[in-house]
């Protein structure tokens, strides 16, 4: 049966990107040969990018299993459509935009973050970031007693520097995705995601001190 040709396909006359790095070039190479069907060739690209792709896996979800399995799955796409890679751009950053593009989604699926309020304070505690308070029914005590800790949270929180609380508060109360925090404070989204990484940071060191120390 015959296949319907893939229009992006990389051609022999395909010329490569003039400003493409020494190793974009090697990329190329292997890529070429990747789609002729040369299985050596998808292990010189796994072997080459593998473990960055991991650590940027890690970097956002925190968790080495789900890193480990987004990472497999990045790969797997990007073989999957190898055909459609042209060398307009580096293979790696066509590799990372894939493999990024699919930790969002798994991360919007789970409604993950890197850090979460629900999480403990330490793999050791029995005490999470608003202290088990997760019930979806609640009789009167628990109420009271929710509504306390959750008080209690919010007291630690309001010692960060408004910065950092604003983006907090914003992510994890108001629930907002990076892209609107980054619309509404009008600052890029990198910016975004490098403060509330900082401001989780320091969430956590204050709400261990202050559990450690008996203060809350």
């Amino acid at each position: 049966m015959k296949t319907k040709p893939n229009k992006e396909k990389p051609s022999k006359g395909e010329k490569p990107n003039k400003e493409l790095t020494n190793r974009a070039l090697e990329d190329y190479s292997i890529v070429q040969r990747a789609v002729k069907g040369d299985s050596k060739a998808f292990v010189e690209l796994s072997k080459r990018y593998r473990d960055p792709i991991y650590h940027k896996m890690y970097s956002f979800v925190r968790n080495r299993e789900d890193a480990d399995d987004l990472t497999q799955e990045a790969f797997a796409k990007a073989f999957n459509k190898l055909e459609s890679y042209t060398p307009r751009f580096a293979f790696s950053t066509w590799l990372f935009r894939i493999a990024i593009n699919n930790c969002i989604d798994f991360i919007r699926k789970k409604k993950l973050a890197v850090f979460s309020i629900d999480e403990k304070i330490d793999k050791d505690s029995d005490q999470d970031f608003t202290y088990n308070l997760k019930s979806q029914t609640l009789n009167p005590e628990q109420t009271i007693i929710r509504n306390q800790k959750v008080k209690e949270t919010r007291s630690v929180l309001r010692r960060l520097n408004r910065k950092y609380r604003l983006m907090i508060e914003l992510r994890y109360f108001e629930e907002k995705t990076y892209e609107e925090i980054s619309r509404e404070l009008e600052i890029p989204l990198g910016t975004v995601k490098a403060q509330l990484f900082r401001a989780k940071e320091l969430l956590h060191n204050m709400l261990l001190q202050s559990v450690q120390a008996g203060t809350i």
